[in-house]
């Protein structure tokens, strides 16, 4: 998926000289939570908008130096690597930068979640399924394999959750006739954590999501 085309580039970077004012005007003018800040404009860290009413707008950037995160993405950055990144530092807004520390612009959350949901997975009509078994246990061959056992294409498939030495795999296959499937499933010893069709996957994952209903009021 190329998201290189979703930079954008008409949001403010501030200078670390630069007066807090201005950096208190943006925040309370947009719903982004970071700002990029640039130092003879090489990137130095974001400014988090949490933090906003800790900021002395007779101040400088300068005087909070200290309290700069450095997360950032590259341009060459995969989609997924950038929502991971987005997802860790509970994020809406993401500096893009060059090899040599420049910002090129930013990621709005947006505008990838958007484009994930263009992708065949979401876009193409099948099925899914929300999957659990040991860490050590599964693997996505036997998956496909059991899917394509069922005469059923394969369409994709991401782990979405580990924990306790469990992972849950979401995957769409090309079918809404789940119930062969996810008895062979169960056979391979497969918890079914979820089984339905499309269009009510996507509306309990707007519904269920807090990122998502936070950031993207999806």
């Amino acid at each position: 998926m190329n998201i290189q085309n979703n930079i954008v580039a008409t949001l403010p970077i501030f200078k670390v000289g630069d007066s807090l004012k201005k950096v208190i005007k943006f925040f309370n003018e947009s719903n982004y939570s970071h700002v990029a800040v640039i130092e003879e404009n090489v990137f130095i860290g974001v400014l988090d908008e949490n933090d906003l009413d800790n900021y002395d707008k007779d101040k400088k950037i300068e005087d909070y130096r200290y309290t700069l995160e450095t997360f950032f993405v590259r341009k060459e950055t995969s989609w997924l690597d950038v929502l991971e990144i987005f997802s860790k530092n509970n994020a809406n807004l993401l500096p893009v930068l060059d090899n040599d520390g420049l910002v090129l612009g930013y990621y709005d959350l947006i505008d990838i979640v958007d484009e994930f949901i263009d992708t065949p997975f979401f876009t193409e009509p099948g099925g899914i399924l929300v999957l659990a078994k040991g860490l050590k246990d599964y693997s996505f061959s036997e998956i496909a394999q059991i899917v394509e056992s069922n005469n059923v294409k394969l369409i994709g498939g991401f782990i979405t959750d580990i924990r306790n030495d469990i992972i849950q795999i979401t995957i769409k296959i090309g079918t809404t006739h789940l119930n062969e499937i996810i008895q062979s499933f169960r056979r391979y010893n497969y918890t079914i954590l979820y089984g339905n069709n499309d269009d009510q996957f996507i509306e309990d994952l707007k519904q269920r999501s807090d990122y998502l209903d936070k950031y993207l009021n999806v």
